[in-house]
């Protein structure tokens, strides 16, 4: 027979740290579920038989004394369950009975804002459902009055052990108790008013501060505003998330707002004064006299506030230059004398050499 103290590869006055380090060791190496060759599986026993004795005081004073230390089988394996467990998962031991109290989950529900007040930021008054705190039990889930009991099957430790038999001997399992769901108590008599949950759904009102900056898909983060859990156990989170509607003729990019005005053609070439409708108010820009179509004026800062940054973006006002269409006598004779004045009575069009040379190049290949 192999000496135990060779088998885990330790010394005589190896201490019990080491004894026990020497095993997870092997254990990891040799375990049946890793390693199926036989003869590891047989090694396996032997460093099994030697832990066993090893790792006990008196056993190993008896063995160190000239005592034998045999394969661990019968009722002695049952020890080595939750060293194993513990060499392969850290820990060990029972787990005990899982408290009924439980953090709640998290909730969201969504807000539609205006664009101003998506800039500006505004207060909103929210009914909210959710799961709160059951006021005719305080949480506890037992009828007033009553307290629950402990679990006969399981004596209040929320799991039941069983004995079984494996090429270890005999394996100590643990599972959670059925009688009470693994809680270690059980509620003889629930509250009428939440049936034992510890909670209720209710509809409350909050009023919710949404900054300005945000825009959709921004989500507001309200800690402790959530579901109530269970057993009374603290709430969750509640989360506002924005949907951000759109303003009838201003467009938003970003932290920058984008405005089309139309102006006539006569007010575009003479230059002139005009008033726009922003976020902020009425505001006058001037149009500079020769205003093409599809010129920019940007208003400094009078686009969105910045979320998490200060300042705010800009407002874009695009040109657009309108042609009459309908046109009296007197009209058309001013501007054919006009056109006389400037001599476009036949103008030439004019384009741009680049886009020419574009066109040639794909008239070219096409020839080719």
């Amino acid at each position: 027979m192999s000496d135990h103290y060779e088998t885990l590869g330790v010394s005589r006055n190896a201490s019990a740290d080491e004894i026990k380090k020497a095993y997870r060791k092997l254990v990891r190496e040799l375990h049946p579920d890793i390693n199926p060759d036989p003869e590891t599986q047989e090694q396996f026993k032997h460093v099994t038989s030697a832990y066993e004795v090893l790792s006990d005081d008196t056993k190993r004073r008896n063995y160190d004394q000239g005592g034998v230390g045999g394969f661990a089988g019968g009722s002695g394996a049952g020890f080595a369950f939750n060293d194993i467990m513990d060499a392969f998962f850290g820990g060990g031991g029972t787990r005990g009975p899982r408290p009924r109290s439980r953090r709640g989950q998290d909730a969201l529900i969504r807000v539609e804002v205006e664009l101003a007040e998506a800039c500006f930021g505004v207060t909103k008054q929210l009914s909210v459902e959710t799961a709160a705190l059951c006021l005719a039990c305080a949480g506890k889930g037992s009828a007033p009055g009553t307290n629950p009991r402990t679990c006969e099957s399981c004596k209040g430790l929320g799991e039941v052990q069983q004995v079984t038999r494996s090429f270890l001997g005999q394996v100590l399992t643990s599972r959670p108790c059925n009688s009470c769901q693994g809680y270690g108590t059980v509620i003889s008599t629930p509250c009428g008013d939440c049936g034992g949950d510890g909670r209720v759904r209710t509809r409350r009102t909050i009023d919710v501060a949404i900054p300005g900056g945000v825009e959709t898909g921004t989500r507001i983060q309200l800690s402790g505003q959530g579901e109530v859990g269970p057993g009374g156990g603290p709430a969750g989170d509640l989360y506002i998330e924005i949907i951000q509607l759109p303003h009838e003729v201003i467009e938003r990019d970003g932290d920058d707002l984008h405005l089309d005005v139309a102006i006539p053609m006569t007010a575009a070439a003479l230059g002139t004064t005009l008033v726009v409708d922003t976020l902020d108010g009425p505001q006058e820009i001037d149009v500079k006299p020769g205003t093409q179509s599809g010129a920019e004026i940007p208003l400094r800062h009078f686009g969105m506030t910045k979320l998490r940054s200060p300042g705010r973006g800009d407002l874009i006002v695009h040109i657009e230059v309108e042609t009459p269409t309908k046109l009296d006598e007197e009209q058309v004779a001013l501007l054919r004398k006009l056109a006389e004045h400037r001599s476009e009575t036949r103008p030439e069009g004019s384009h741009s050499p680049t886009d020419h040379g574009l066109i040639s190049k794909i008239r070219d290949a096409f020839i080719r």
